[in-house]
């Protein structure tokens, strides 16, 4: 059996990759191509080119939901994480991005945030409320743009 050691009785241990700043669920930074595409530069530069455009395509799709029906951020989020399986820039992005949802989640089930939420929807609802009900009042049921002039 090969336990990684010169030495008779030895036992090699992986050291721990985890840093004092970073999260135990977090890979480190560089490309993750497979070892044979690394050790070809020629190949690995066309392997990057093709990370690079397949993920271009996703987020320029993205861009293209964002004004028209579809999940346009969530296939730009998509595109992202294509381009952060090859460049550390995307990498960097992504760990971010989701350091800052995860702030903002844990702020919105805050309690008194919640409470705040829940109270301004409410005002909001009872003001949407009495002004649909002053204008039933007022004109009925007639649709705004048929209204004539009194």
């Amino acid at each position: 059996m090969d336990t990684g050691s010169d030495k008779p009785g030895e036992v090699a241990v992986a050291p721990d990759r985890v840093g004092a700043g970073e999260a135990a669920d977090e890979r480190e930074l560089g490309s993750r191509a497979p070892e044979f595409i690394k050790a070809r530069r020629v190949l690995h530069m066309s392997w990057q080119v093709g990370v690079f455009v397949v993920g271009l395509a996703v987020v320029g799709a993205g861009v293209v939901m964002l004004p028209l029906p579809g999940p346009g951020w969530l296939v730009i989020f998509g595109g992202m994480a294509i381009w952060a399986t090859e460049f550390v820039w995307a990498q960097l992005v992504l760990r971010w991005t989701k350091r800052k949802v995860t702030e903002a989640t844990q702020r919105a089930l805050d309690p008194r945030v919640r409470r705040r939420n829940i109270i301004l929807t409410t005002v909001g609802l009872v003001i949407v409320a009495v002004l649909g009900g002053i204008y039933l009042w007022k004109f009925g049921l007639e649709m705004p743009w048929k209204i004539k002039n009194q």
